[in-house]
């Protein structure tokens, strides 16, 4: 199948669901767990990796019923990702799907699909040198009530290439000693996307990328560490892109341990690495998740559909 080695503990997804890991040849993921309810079987989940991820098989999510539904909710929450390859959604469907689980949170700065105001398009253009979303980050970190998770579906892909990596921010805690992850515990970061949607930056000045409303930006305060909504595990909330210091720190005094935090995460933290297929559903939980795509296709058109779900204020552990 042409597949390379990946770093260590990276684990890549490759339909029908090989693991691959490095050294070592790819295996068949087997069944962790088939959900059952009243003495009947339901979607099929096998683990993408110890901590992070799920795919599911055996479902349509345009039919998924209620206690399907119960058992996605559930493992999305506690993994993380949810990988549903596939499926036929319209955009239509692509929102039905998400507005089973809350409110669609709209982003003002994408491009939406046309007609469908509520479903952002993520695209790359053959011409275009920069993608979105090309470092680790988690989305609408910025917002007061961050959003609970991101569904994207697939709708054209590079002939290869385009691969979206994901990390789950709870693992790493475990290797931090008690008393650091207690003084984390105390803190708050502020989020902000001034920085990356704002007039005159990021964004706004790239011409290979449009977004809308740069005069729309804000920022907002989040425990460092928080207490999981649906769970109430504790995962590290700081990220890459919209995290820019610590609440009563400037700038230069956070950089130290901020930048100590990110590549903490970095490294001591098992990733996924998706390779998509047309049709294929992804969806990743904001509180619990790092995700970013790979930007190795030029040459080649990428277009995703991506549909935000709210979520709540978040906090501390």
């Amino acid at each position: 199948m042409g597949l390379e080695p990946v770093p260590h503990g990276t684990v890549t997804v490759v339909p029908p669901c090989l693991l691959l890991h490095a050294g070592e040849p790819a295996t068949l993921i087997t069944a962790a767990h088939i959900g059952t309810a009243d003495g009947r079987t339901l979607v099929r989940l096998e683990p993408l990796s110890d901590v992070v991820g799920s795919i599911v098989r055996d479902v349509d999510l345009r039919t998924i019923d209620e206690a399907e539904l119960q058992l996605l909710d559930r493992t999305w929450a506690e993994r993380g990702l949810l990988v549903v390859p596939g499926q036929e959604l319209s955009p239509d469907d692509h929102l039905a799907f998400a507005r089973r689980f809350a409110e669609v949170d709209v982003n003002r700065f994408f491009t939406p699909v046309p007609g469908h105001p509520e479903v952002a398009e993520v695209r790359k253009e053959p011409d275009q040198i920069t993608n979105i979303g090309g470092g680790w980050h988690t989305d609408h970190s910025y917002d007061p009530a961050p959003a609970r998770g991101s569904i994207l579906v697939a709708r054209e892909l590079p002939p290869e290439g385009g691969d979206t990596e994901f990390l789950h921010t709870g693992e790493v805690l475990s290797s931090l000693s008690d008393a650091f992850v207690d003084h984390l515990r105390g803190m708050r970061a502020v989020h902000s996307n001034h920085h990356v949607f704002g007039v005159g930056a990021g964004y706004d000045d790239n011409t290979d990328i449009q977004f809308n409303n740069h005069d729309q930006t804000g920022e907002a305060v989040h425990p460092v560490v928080l207490r999981h909504p649906d769970t109430g595990a504790e995962s590290l909330y700081v990220n890459t892109a919209f995290t820019t210091h610590f609440e009563g720190w400037t700038v230069a005094e956070s950089k130290p341990l901020f930048e100590q935090l990110l590549q903490t995460i970095v490294d001591r933290s098992t990733t996924v690495r998706l390779r998509w297929e047309p049709g294929m559903v992804a969806m990743w939980d904001n509180r619990n998740t790092w995700h970013k795509a790979h930007n190795d296709y030029h040459g080649h058109r990428r277009v995703m559909h991506r549909v935000t779900v709210a979520g709540v204020e978040l906090s501390a552990a």
